[in-house]
Formats: C-alpha cells, sequence, structure tokens
C-alpha cells in the first residue's frame, strides 16, 4: 500500500510543473502562437525563485521573485514575436538560450558556486494539511498535505477550462488564433489578446518553475527543468489546448516521472530512468501524428465519395 501512495504522490508532485506550464501554453496556443520558450521561462522562476526565499527568507518573495523572472521573458518574447512579428520559433529557442545562460551566470556570480545551490535560508513552499481528510484512510496521504502549488494548480486547471470555454475573454482568445481577421474587424485588437495570453503564460511558467525550486526539492541547479517545458508543449499540442486534457496527459507524464525515480530506489540506473519520462512523451508524439494522420486520410476520403456522389453534372447549374 505504501508502494501505491508513494508512486501516486510522486506522480501528482511529477505532474505539477508540467501541468502548470502546459496551462500557461494552452493559453498562448488559443492565441495563435507556438510559445516554446516554457521551458526558459520555469528556468528563469525556479532560480529567482531560490534568490527571492533566499534573500528575504520567505517563500511568498520567493514567488513574486519567480512569476517577476517568469514575466521577464514574457515581455521580451511580446516584443519580438507580438510587436515586431518575428519567428515565434526563433524568438523561442533564443529565449531558452538566453535562460540557461542568465541563470548560470547569474548562479555563479551571486551564489558563486557551479552546478548547485542549496541553502538552509531557503525557505521552501509549505505543505498544506487540510483537517479530517488526514485521517481518511489511502486517501488522506494523497489529497492532504501536499504543497500549496499543487493546489493552486488544480484550482488553476479548473479556472482555465472555465476562461477558454465560457467567458467574453475566452472567445477573443480562441478568435485570435483561429480567425484574426474577424477579431480585429470587431474592433478588439488580436496583438493585445496575444500579449495578454503571453502574460497568463509567464504567470503560469513562474508557479510552475517555483515549485521545481522551492516544492520539488529546495536548491537551484543547472538547466534543473530538464526538458519539462518541452514535455508541457507536448502535452498541450496532444490535446489541442483542452485543459483537463492537459491535466490528464500531465498526470501520465508525472507517473513515468515518479516511476523513474521509484526504480532508482532498486538500483536500475539513474541515466535510464531519467529517460523514462522522454521516451513517454516521444511515444505520445507518436500515436499523435499516426492519429492525425488517420483523421486527415479519412476526410479525404469523405470527400473524395462526395465528389463521385456528385458526378460530372454535380458543379454545373440546373
Amino acid at each position: 500500500m505504501k508502494i501505491v501512495i508513494g508512486l501516486i504522490t510522486g506522480m501528482i508532485s511529477g505532474a505539477t510543473p508540467i501541468l502548470l506550464a502546459a496551462l500557461g501554453g494552452a493559453m498562448t496556443f488559443y492565441a495563435g502562437i507556438f510559445n516554446i520558450a516554457m521551458e526558459g521561462m520555469m528556468l528563469m522562476a525556479a532560480f529567482f525563485a531560490v534568490l527571492g526565499s533566499f534573500l528575504f527568507h520567505s517563500w511568498a518573495m520567493g514567488l513574486l521573485f519567480a512569476v517577476a523572472g517568469s514575466l521577464l521573458l514574457a515581455v521580451i518574447f511580446i516584443f519580438f514575436s507580438v510587436v515586431l512579428k518575428t519567428d515565434e520559433f526563433v524568438t523561442g529557442i533564443a529565449l531558452n538560450l538566453f535562460a540557461l545562460g542568465t541563470t548560470t551566470y547569474l548562479l555563479r556570480q551571486i551564489f558563486k558556486v557551479k552546478g548547485v545551490f542549496t541553502s538552509k535560508a531557503i525557505v521552501p513552499i509549505p505543505e498544506i494539511h487540510i483537517p479530517l481528510l488526514d485521517q481518511v484512510p489511502f486517501l488522506g496521504p494523497i489529497l492532504s498535505g501536499r504543497n500549496l502549488i499543487i493546489y493552486v494548480a488544480l484550482v488553476a486547471t479548473i479556472y482555465c477550462s472555465w476562461m477558454v470555454f465560457r467567458t467574453r475573454f475566452g472567445l477573443r482568445l480562441r478568435a485570435a488564433g483561429y480567425n484574426p481577421a474577424s477579431l480585429d474587424s470587431s474592433g478588439v485588437r488580436t496583438s493585445r489578446i496575444r500579449a495578454q495570453s503571453l502574460l497568463i503564460c509567464g504567470v503560469l511558467c513562474g508557479l510552475g518553475g517555483a515549485f521545481l525550486s522551492l516544492g520539488y526539492v529546495t536548491l537551484f541547479a543547472e538547466n534543473m527543468t530538464a526538458g519539462r517545458g518541452w514535455i508541457s508543449l507536448a502535452a498541450v499540442i496532444l490535446v489541442d489546448g483542452n485543459p483537463v486534457g492537459i491535466a490528464v496527459i500531465s498526470l501520465i507524464f508525472g507517473f513515468f516521472d515518479g516511476l523513474g525515480l521509484f526504480l532508482q530506489g532498486y538500483r536500475v540506473a539513474p541515466q535510464f530512468t531519467a529517460m523514462v519520462p522522454y521516451v513517454a512523451t516521444l511515444v505520445a508524439l507518436y500515436l499523435y501524428a499516426r492519429r492525425a494522420r488517420e483523421r486527415s486520410a479519412a476526410i479525404g476520403r469523405r470527400a473524395a465519395g462526395a465528389a463521385r456522389i456528385a458526378g460530372p453534372e454535380g458543379g454545373k447549374d440546373e
């Protein structure tokens, strides 16, 4: 039973940063922005979370610093991609490299260390214990005593789903991606909606990065996001940005991440277990691409069938 509970709690913890970043990516996905800078946003947030917590001895300041660091990259992305209309893919790659170089440089200049920085002065994000639920067998250890950001991620999933499909802003957000010309003609600037989507993405990636360095562990390591931003992007693509679907996909990836850590206890090489979530990502993307091809082929067959039924005279006026 303890093993099952451990796997489930590990799955939830592993899924949380992926889920938060993917929810942010869903906002930009609906707005018509191919945002691959989530990796860099999370990495900047992870570093500044540790910096804020260390300097002020407060996890709340760590959260504020994390969101600020992530928003910095979001603002740069807006300037280049939305204002100057540069290529989104190139801009995202540049921001990811910028974040990696900046955090590595600041780690060595501020903390005078290479690789990993940890200190007793870093205050982690607290765990929340729900009264009475602690005493419930099996569910208690899973649902209670989890990190604050895990509960925030749950609320964010529900809120994002409601916002995208039930609000005026959500309608405009989807219009910015599906039919920007129509949105502009209605008097709402597409560029403004896209900028807002990137700011929302920055906040959510900031929370995800803060969880990595102040919740999942209490330290900062160079490139500690380790591809989670890319996994978040894959989750968005797999479910076409649906927040509930993103939550499910994130849990699946989180399970494989937790499984990798669990297998290390059985003397499985850590290099092998670290591959597990990324292999799962590649398999998922392959299945998605195969499904997309089958769907496209089915549409083509239906169109060809309709053309045959119409016959050679189908296009002529009576």
